[in-house]
């Protein structure tokens, strides 16, 4: 048995991070246990490996007795005297058991608890290990899946990424690599087991640590993370030093950083609102790209604000099944209600096209373009120019070089409106 104990340890020791004297004591605790359930042998028996060789000996206690009693526990004292000549009656001796008399018997159930022990022994290293790495960002392998949720091999660990946990457009198979943030360690019947997350917004906002080294240096600092996962999330960033924009930093250099983000998250779009002490900028940078009128903080109830918008305004604002006002509210803290303005009464069409006209005049672009504008609420020059460039074209989906000339010429036309000389539309 002892070439398979060695095997047993050494690979439980080398791969799977286990203490090895924890491994033999574990695999004494068990042979001992076994023989004293199959074996003819008192509850004094006690085993013992040796740490090198892992040779094991068992040793049992008997009371010297005169010759011809025997039982459990009892020695003639003519035997007692071949192993100790000093040996006298009532004396109690240890004596070693012969290997042999384990049998196959104790062998095998030994065996068992053996594995018992050290899968115990295991799962108590996994949760030393991480019991304080929760927020941690880890990569594995999909090992097997379960009901639909799937066991994760970390290396010298496994976790479960449960299905609630999961990103609902995903679909993981078993040898597909997955990176993952430690949710939590919990207590299970079958001992502590480690859950992942790939649907928290806590993992939206450890890829933008790991994406922006702004954010992982502490200039510019993550305030709140909205996320319906898979579909949308929203992050609030402000900076700590007034030269670096946050919201730059983290879109980067043509849209770089929030890219990798975005793929890393299966497509999931991302809206980087920057954080204001301001409620009410606060909220407008959340519901963008809608325009909003009027923003009222409700003086009865606490961390509350209403927004009336244009009625043209009203779908852009609350989102497609509310998930724009849903993530805004969630991100900001505060609940939102929002109101169709009654003042305009045109129709939703003639508002429409109206739109369209102003756009293509004062951008100078084909129709088709400003019409894309206006489906993703992009009305105006103003609201062209109050947002990034990178944010435009991630939105509209146009290219790099069409957005930039758009950008360029509403913020040339919201120039020429401040300076007072916008030229008239029909020169």
């Amino acid at each position: 048995m002892n070439n398979e104990l060695l095997s047993i340890v050494s690979y439980l020791e080398r791969d799977r991070g286990v203490n090895r004297e924890v491994i033999v004591h574990a695999i004494e605790s068990a042979i001992q246990q076994a023989a004293r359930r199959s074996l003819d042998v008192t509850n004094d028996l006690r085993v013992e490996i040796d740490r090198k060789s892992l040779a094991i000996r068992a040793f049992d206690k008997v009371v010297v007795t005169e010759d011809g009693k025997t039982g459990l526990g009892m020695l003639p004292l003519r035997l007692a005297r071949k192993k100790n000549p000093k040996a006298q009656l009532g004396d109690v001796l240890e004596v070693e058991i012969p290997p042999t008399r384990l049998g196959r018997i104790a062998a095998q159930a030994a065996r068992q608890m053996i594995l018992q022990k050290i899968r115990e022994a295991e799962r108590k290293n996994v949760y030393d290990e991480y019991k304080d790495r929760i927020g941690d960002f880890v990569s594995g392998t999909v090992r097997q899946v379960i009901h639909r949720d799937l066991i994760i091999d970390l290396g010298k660990a496994e976790a479960v990424l449960p299905v609630s946990q999961q990103i609902p457009t995903e679909e993981f198979s078993v040898g597909d690599q997955l990176r993952a943030y430690v949710y939590r360690v919990q207590e299970g019947v079958n001992g502590p087991s480690v859950v992942l997350s790939r649907a928290c917004p806590e993992f939206v906002k450890t890829l933008f640590r790991r994406e922006v080294s702004e954010i992982a240096d502490g200039i510019v600092e993550v305030m709140s993370v909205a996320r319906d996962p898979g579909y949308r999330s929203k992050i609030a960033v402000k900076t700590l030093d007034e030269k670096v924009d946050p919201v730059g930093a983290c879109v980067g250099m043509r849209g770089a950083r929030v890219r990798n983000i975005i793929r890393e998250l299966n497509g999931e779009k991302i809206d980087i609102v920057r954080w204001s002490n301001d409620i009410k900028q606060y909220v407008t940078q959340a519901l963008a790209p809608a325009k909003l009128e009027v923003i009222e903080v409700d003086r009865k109830e606490p961390r509350s604000v209403h927004v009336t918008v244009a009625p043209d305004q009203l779908s852009l604002a609350i989102g497609k099944r509310g998930q724009n006002v849903r993530l805004s509210s969630k991100l900001t803290g505060w609940r939102i209600t929002i109101d169709k303005s009654g003042a305009d009464q045109v129709p939703f069409e003639v508002q429409r096209a109206t739109a369209i006209d102003s756009l293509a005049s004062a951008l100078d672009v084909d129709k088709s373009v400003a019409s894309t504008l206006v489906s993703n609420g992009f009305l105006t020059c103003e609201g062209i120019v109050a947002v990034e460039m990178a944010y435009l074209q991630e939105v509209t989906g146009i290219d790099e070089n069409l957005a930039k000339k758009i950008w360029t010429a509403a913020q040339n036309r919201v120039d020429q409106t401040m300076a007072g000389q916008m030229p008239d539309d029909n020169e």
